[in-house]
């Protein structure tokens, strides 16, 4: 069967679906082709069903501090790991089945249930249906890595795509990468009574790159539940355990928990017929403001590139390729400033230029703010962390920061829209700040900032002067 259409667009997740309505708005004709599991990465196996369970952890942690705040009551407190993980499982369902019935669910024919593969730049084959499309849009996403000699372990390793589905926890369980998702997921395991021990062959955690951040979130974390940093980690059967081993270190658990990084869907598609340049991971080339891949009429969008594997950024890149696919000419967009947000507890934030690119420079300064004396936080229990703000020198417009503090998924937000709108650490330290607040900690670090910069715009009192009067 032969089809004809404006834009074929490859992967129903959450770029594709917001490529889908950019399509949509320019009146194309379209097939959406997906093979594998409906409802987005996000809502299945990601952010959502994660906070979910963060969520969970986090309110029975909660009662750590009830004594010392007068609680009485705390040590008759139970949990039913079944009953959680059916919990998780039901909002995930509701996620999922509000993805599916807002999309997939009403686009009848033009919906294609399958793996497509390119037979040319303009044609694509899934099953029996040939595809001939003006424009083609690629977002399969991506697939948690598994190195392929602990495959044999079975269900022992786990991914995220399948630690939801488990109808309760083991009791012993290594966590084997400590980025965003093993950081979060560990610390929650662990809060929730699994024996955890975190493990990462790097010496910084949550995609930290400054150095102070990164020994605040190892000190905070590592209060909670060991971690083994700098060396990579083994793992061997031992009866019907595992001994997973870093360095020096070995441990028997009953499960891992592997979150090493994702690898792009891009085996089926039969990328090798169009003679594309391919990067180390075979992701072709393109252009990250228009998402074009050369100048062929194929975009890319979502996991796939590996750039920005962020809901947020997915989104935006959909909605980028699914406007160039139907429209001429091809406009390239301004990409939003980087924002990435670990949902531990403290939250790791790091908005715009990480440190990692400022780090040596003597045009840029920083200030910060430890989180110990701060009133709010001392009052939450929650008094951890370090906040570092990153400017220019000269103008003190500010660049970037990196945090571990609480309610840090708010302050990061505020940190990051004042960067996008080049604002100084002066236009900042105008704006108002309740007391007491989580957000004085940010201002504490401004004023640490502000000393550091070498124009001086900022009125005494941190407030507009509306007229002066002269001698």
């Amino acid at each position: 069967m032969d089809i004809n259409v404006d834009v074929a667009i490859i992967g129903a997740g959450t770029s594709g679906l917001n490529a889908l309505s950019q399509v949509k708005r320019a009146r194309k004709s379209f097939v959406l082709i997906n093979g594998g599991p409906l409802g987005t990465t996000c809502a299945r196996v990601g952010c959502m069903p994660s906070k979910a369970f963060i969520q969970v952890a986090e309110d029975y942690h909660r009662r750590e501090v009830f004594e010392r705040h007068g609680i009485q009551g705390e040590e008759a407190l139970g949990f039913d790991m079944e009953q959680a993980m059916e919990h998780v499982r039901d909002l995930r369902d509701i996620f999922v089945d509000r993805v599916i019935s807002g999309t997939t669910d009403n686009l009848g024919e033009a919906f294609i249930e399958g793996y497509a593969e390119f037979v040319d730049p303009t044609t694509l084959r899934v099953g029996d249906k040939t595809i001939h499309a003006s424009a083609i849009i690629v977002a399969t996403g991506s697939r948690p890595i598994v190195p392929e000699e602990w495959r044999r372990f079975g269900d022992r390793v786990l991914t995220t795509d399948e630690i939801f589905e488990q109808p309760g926890l083991p009791e012993r369980l290594a966590v084997i990468g400590l980025g965003i998702i093993g950081l979060e997921l560990g610390q929650a395991l662990h809060r929730l009574g699994v024996a955890v021990t975190g493990i990462d062959q790097l010496r910084s955690i949550g995609h930290t790159s400054d150095p102070k951040v990164n020994e605040a979130a190892v000190a905070t974390i590592g209060k909670e539940m060991p971690l083994w940093l700098g060396h990579p980690a083994t793992v061997e059967a031992e009866g019907k355990q595992l001994r997973v081993s870093s360095g020096e270190n070995s441990v028997l658990v009953d499960k891992v928990l592997v979150s090493i990084g994702r690898r792009p869907n891009l085996d089926r598609l039969g990328l090798e017929r169009l003679g594309l340049s391919l990067d180390s991971r075979g992701v072709p080339h393109y252009d990250p403001h228009t998402m074009q891949v050369e100048d062929l009429p194929i975009f890319l969008a979502g996991d796939i590139t590996g750039d920005r594997p962020i809901l947020h950024e997915a989104g935006d890149e959909g909605r980028i390729a699914g406007y160039n696919a139907s429209h001429s000419p091809i406009l390239a967009f301004r990409r939003k400033t980087p924002l990435a947000i670990t949902f531990c507890d403290p939250n790791i934030a790091t908005m715009g230029t990480p440190w990692s690119e400022l780090e040596g420079r003597e045009d840029v300064v920083a200030g910060e703010m430890r989180l110990g004396p701060v009133g709010r936080a001392l009052i939450m229990a929650k008094n951890r962390g370090i906040i570092r703000v990153y400017a220019d020198k000269v103008s003190g417009r500010l660049l970037g920061a990196e945090m571990i503090a609480p309610r840090g998924e708010n302050l990061a937000h505020l940190i990051c829209w004042a960067i996008q709108q080049e604002r100084t650490v002066f236009d900042l330290l105008k704006m108002p700040f309740y007391h007491p607040v989580i957000e004085e900690a940010l201002q504490a670090a401004l004023y640490d900032l502000v000393t550091k910069v070498e124009a001086r715009e900022a009125p005494l009192l941190e407030l507009e002067v509306l007229a002066t009067e002269g001698p």
